[in-house]
């Protein structure tokens, strides 16, 4: 691993970490064929900690590009990061997602299959993200229009599978899923 990857591998640690430590959101009741908009948080699963292996390595500002402990420690964290344990009850859930959008397959801006991931950057200009933090996406017709990177909402049946691709390891799937642009809900009216 080269020590620009190590140093931007650490940094997505960090610079994620904060986002995945929150406690899960427990999982909401749906009527029966109902779709539940979910947030990222909600897909881990509580008392995960992405950052433990760190924590237990000491101070971390004492790493060296080039040092073999260093490119150690990234491996251990990237092992970690793809074995990331996923919320079972998602399981055959109608969700709704946002999310930016990661390239698998199709050809450019008519996509089959795709990743959706949290923040921007993720898998493409980083090192991916924990693998409950990547959903690997299906879509029931090709989404059109879109460039790697846009923001999409997603939505479909969710399930827990790990798959591997070049991008990065996901933790869930959504089959036969709707894809359209993401647009920013509305604000609520402010009260006086």
């Amino acid at each position: 691993m080269s020590n620009a990857l190590n140093r931007r591998l650490l940094l997505g640690v960090l610079l994620a970490a904060p986002l995945l430590v929150q406690a899960a959101t427990p999982t909401k009741a749906v009527k029966p064929g109902g779709v539940r908009e979910i947030k990222w948080e909600e897909l881990v699963p509580p008392g995960w900690d992405p950052t433990k292996t760190l924590k237990s390595k000491g101070d971390l500002n004492r790493l060296q590009d080039g040092d073999p402990k260093t490119s150690a420690l990234m491996r251990e964290v990237r092992e970690v990061w793809d074995n990331a344990p996923t919320r079972p009850e998602l399981a055959g859930q109608k969700v709704k997602l946002p999310g930016y959008l990661v390239p698998l397959e199709g050809q450019s801006g008519e996509w089959k299959e795709f990743l959706v991931v949290p923040y921007f950057g993720a898998c493409v200009h980083s090192p991916p993200p924990p693998a409950n933090q990547i959903v690997r996406v299906k879509a029931a017709i090709p989404a059109k229009g879109l460039r790697s990177m846009d923001t999409v909402w997603v939505t479909g049946t969710m399930r827990t599978e790990r798959g591997d691709t070049d991008m990065g390891v996901s933790g869930y799937t959504i089959d036969g899923a709707v894809v359209e642009k993401y647009v920013e809900p509305p604000l609520p009216p402010a009260t006086k």
